[in-house]
């Protein structure tokens, strides 16, 4: 620091004046973000369906499916899921670089002291000799602070600060998205594990009605009734029918297994699932809205659309290095040979210094840099179109799986119902002695088969709305996440851009 001590007030109000039009007449370069690219989302569903809203909690759809377990599950993955605290802790660090951005508007403050003890030469471009009072020797106490600031001229700071703002609002969305998929996995293998046990009931049942047919068979061959290959039949059903067993008790534990690790805890946690049993859900067709409404429910749209914002902030940023840079430099203090004169007013000393700064040449790497900052503009924008493309067809998908699977659950009904009606009736004639035990446990094999079909078609179909959900969006709570741009314009059915509307200032 120096002693200016023809530094006046009137000559601080002029710089100040100065300093005020210049701030007036700036603008901020780069170009303002306004809506995303709009993207043609089709007239509607592409096959017929109830489009009337939704019935259900969408930001808790599971509690629909009425399982207390699956309840208390979903709720402690919400909670303790690892993937979900991690995507807390991307908030957090986006929220820190936000912080950091916000405050280069703020000027930057050193304070220090110091004690310079220092030997002058004799010889040197300073006569210390001839001077009076001025030894050789000197000890030098200095205490005061240097401010420095820079001055957002040109909107550098303001486009950091936008990127930054929106690179938040992305991490928010990805969390959400995360939930949307621990929700969904943890209802997943629970009713993977629910549907396994019915699996294995049914498959045993089937195994133990083979196995009183091979009996049976053994002893018709003992009295000379039946042939040893009709033995062998019997025992190469049973045979297929127990090899299964050990596939069906792999996805079951599999499945408890799995939802111990979605939970944040170890894996054998929740193996005492495998010891209770739980009634088996309803399946319904369900109203699913309007298709539009999907893109507003998604999170890794809203994600897509914040990077977009955030990108073309960042051309901004790059942009802004073109133009000069203006630095205010202040620096105080106290300065004295004698400690005790330290703080004397006469002491004082206090510096300004205006820097204008302009990178006039650097082998075009500002321009380079821009030019990165559009084709990262541009990406971001066909990311945004792709991933509201692929959550459509997400959505068509999972709702034609479901649709189909309710049919597919209809008519595995109707054939259950029909087996168990005929197994009845050969009951009834096997009591009368009008048909043989064989035909009896025939009719049982078949019954066996049509439960072990239905039970499986079941399963995938609840698997099938538990994509469904997934699809729609269900799993977080949308209110909670303020309106964006996005939510009008990128739902219009307008042709396809392959730019995000930009205006450029400056």
């Amino acid at each position: 620091m120096r002693r200016l001590p023809n530094i006046r007030p009137h000559a601080a109000r002029t710089a100040v004046a100065a300093l005020s039009a210049l701030l007036l007449g700036a603008c901020v370069v780069g170009p303002d973000y306004r809506n995303p690219p709009a993207v043609d989302t089709g007239s509607g569903w592409t096959q017929p369906t109830n489009a009337a809203p939704a019935q259900v909690d969408f930001s808790a759809w599971w509690t629909s499916l009425r399982d207390p377990v699956l309840d208390r599950l979903v709720t402690a993955a919400l909670s303790e899921n690892l993937d979900l605290r991690q995507a807390q802790a991307r908030i957090s660090e986006a929220r820190a670089l936000h912080d950091r951005a916000t405050g280069g508007y703020a000027p930057s403050v050193y304070a220090g002291g110091s004690v310079n003890q220092r030997q002058q030469s004799m010889n040197g471009p300073l006569p210390i000799g001839s001077i009076p009072g001025l030894t050789r020797n000197q000890t030098i106490y200095e205490i005061g602070f240097d401010a420095a600031w820079e001055i957002d001229l040109f909107g550098g700071t303001r486009r950091t600060v936008e990127s930054a703002e929106a690179s938040v609002q992305a991490a928010q969305a990805d969390a959400n998205d995360v939930r949307i998929s621990v929700a969904a996995e943890v209802a997943r293998s629970y009713l993977t594990l629910r549907g396994a046990q019915r699996e294995l009931a049914a498959r045993e049942a089937s195994v133990q009605t083979l196995q009183q047919t091979v009996d049976l068979v053994r002893r018709r061959f003992d009295v000379g009734d039946a042939a040893q290959a009709d033995i062998d039949v019997a025992y190469a059903r049973l045979a297929a029918a127990s090899a299964a067993l050990p596939g069906i008790r792999a996805r079951l534990r599999a499945a408890a297994l799995g939802l111990g690790v979605l939970l944040g805890a170890p894996p054998e946690r929740e193996l005492v699932l495998l010891d209770t049993t739980a009634p088996e859900i309803a399946l319904a067709p369900m109203p699913v809205g309007e298709r539009a409404d999907v893109l507003r429910r998604r999170p890794d749209v809203r994600a897509a659309e914040r990077r977009l914002a955030a990108s073309t902030a960042d051309i901004g940023v790059a942009t802004a290095e073109l133009f000069p840079k203006l630095s205010i430099g202040a620096g105080g203090g106290f300065q004295s040979l004698d400690i005790g004169d330290l703080f004397n007013p006469a002491s004082g000393l206090y510096s300004i210094m205006p820097l204008i700064s302009w990178r006039v040449f650097d082998g075009g790497r500002v321009h380079a840099e821009i030019r990165a900052s559009e084709a990262r503009q541009q990406t971001a924008a066909l990311a945004y179109e792709q991933v509201v493309l692929a959550v459509l067809g997400d959505a068509e998908r999972a709702l034609s799986n479901y649709q189909l699977g309710l049919d597919a659950v209809q008519r595995q009904s109707v054939a259950l119902k029909a087996a168990r009606s005929s197994y009845a009736h050969a009951q009834t004639r096997f009591n009368v002695g009008d048909i043989p035990l064989t035909d009896l446990l025939a009719e049982e094999r078949v019954l066996r088969d049509a439960e072990d079909a239905y039970v499986r078609t079941h399963t995938a179909t609840a698997i099938d709305l538990v994509s469904l959900f997934k699809a729609l969006g269900g799993g977080w709570d949308t209110r909670a996440s303020p309106p964006d741009a996005h939510d009008q314009a990128a739902v219009e059915q307008r042709p396809r851009a392959q730019h995000p509307s930009a205006q450029d200032d400056g």
